[in-house]
């Protein structure tokens, strides 16, 4: 079978005959359909940032297709006390280490006491225990594929890792879910059975607050938000507003979002006062509201050098009607078409980062064209609700094949 052969999953619409019907308003979600079956998604909970930001919206509005959804945190932390979706039963199930399995009894347990239907895992640590544990409960479970397991970070051993803990746990697993073309053309790459990949594109909110129409003029306020590592680029980013501003273009960064390690702050710090960039920057730190920080930036950049799925981030700043400049990594040009809706540079590439960003600053590229085709894309491919109808014509499927056995 041809890596072609991998399509998103084909979303029901209003025209479609003997289909679940248009997508219902979320307002309505616990009406639109009956709950049929309750689903366990078993994640590391450490963190809220892209991923857990997918779990989060899941929560929120799969009961709108039938399914309600539950939590069981291998790593509990951030993410309990900053889901937005507050109505999903939270477990707590820490493991002792990487490869504390014992975890996985109590887990079976849940999914039997609570009629559990289904596990959904979503990283190789957890598909690790939530594979033994759909095992010994006698429940399918599905792996959710959020970004390249064998090159997600740049620590070597810690890929090679959690790419044999990603292959092993899903031995038998009843549906792999990527969230981008490009992340399902590597896991057929990497061995797994193309007929039980589907292709779900991440998906945001529709945003009720966006930037002013108003092209922006004077100084160019440069956003970008995420956890900062290594893998982001920030350094790459810091480069290009050197550049642009040695071109004689006033540009302030916006920088929103944590740290993974004290360390890299003050690696990045270091680039900060090397480049004379001290005073051109602000550091925001975490926040809940990146709506509002979204609305602060005349541009949002994702400078990644490799290790995305599908960014959740740069679907929010399409939402947000903020042009996105981001680079040529896994998924992030099946959401920006080069020219159309923003701009591709190529990662790890200062020089061309900045004439990218330059397109629009000079008027090659028509700001507000590129804003009013984002918020049209994210409207008709990444929202929310179709992310989550996508995620449930899964679950029926994996559900009906099932019952039939």
């Amino acid at each position: 079978m041809s890596a072609e052969t991998l399509q998103p999953v084909e979303l029901p619409n209003e025209h479609t005959v003997n289909s679940i019907g248009p997508v219902p308003s979320v307002t309505n979600a616990r009406e639109a359909r009956k709950v049929t079956g309750r689903v366990l998604h078993v994640i590391n909970g450490e963190h809220y940032s892209g991923a857990e930001r997918v779990q989060d919206l899941l929560g929120q509005h799969l009961p709108t297709f039938g399914y309600e959804a539950a939590f069981a945190c291998v790593k509990p932390g951030r993410f309990a006390d900053r889901r937005q979706d507050q109505s999903s039963t939270i477990y707590d199930v820490p493991m002792r280490s990487r490869v504390d399995i014992r975890v996985a009894r109590e887990l079976s347990d849940i999914i039997q006491k609570e009629n559990f239907a289904l596990v959904h895992a979503h990283t190789p640590r957890s598909a690790m225990v939530g594979r033994l544990a759909a095992w010994f409960a006698n429940v399918p479970m599905i792996y959710h594929v959020h970004s390249p397991t064998s090159h997600d970070t740049t620590h070597g051993w810690r890929n090679r890792t959690n790419d044999w803990m990603e292959r092993a746990s899903l031995y038998k697993a009843a549906r792999l879910i990527t969230v981008s073309n490009s992340l399902g053309r590597h896991m057929r790459l990497r061995g797994y059975d193309p007929d039980l990949i589907s292709v779900v594109p991440n998906g945001v909110p529709t945003s009720t607050r966006r930037r002013d129409l108003a092209r922006p003029t004077g100084t160019w306020h440069v956003g970008t938000v995420a956890l900062f590592r290594p893998r982001k680029g920030l350094e790459v980013l810091l480069e290009s507003l050197a550049l642009m501003k040695q071109r004689g273009v006033s540009v302030r960064l916006r920088a929103v979002g944590p740290f993974e390690t004290p360390d890299y702050e003050a690696e990045i710090h270091w680039h900060v006062e090397r480049l004379g960039l001290r005073h051109d920057i602000d550091w925001v730190g975490f926040t809940q509201d990146v709506t509002h920080e979204l609305t602060q930036m005349d541009l949002f950049v994702l400078p990644s050098l490799f290790g995305e799925g599908l960014p959740m981030v740069v679907l929010e700043a399409m939402a947000a009607g903020v042009p996105v400049v981001g680079t040529r990594v896994e998924g992030v040009p099946e959401a920006i078409d080069d020219g159309a809706n923003g701009v591709i540079a190529a990662p790890g590439d200062a020089a061309d980062l900045a004439n990218s960003m330059l397109r629009i600053v000079d008027g090659e590229l028509d700001w507000t064209m590129l804003r009013d085709r984002a918020i049209k894309t994210h409207a008709e491919q990444f929202s929310a609700e179709r992310m989550a109808q996508g995620v449930a014509v899964v679950y029926d499927r994996v559900l009906g094949a099932t019952r039939k056995k």
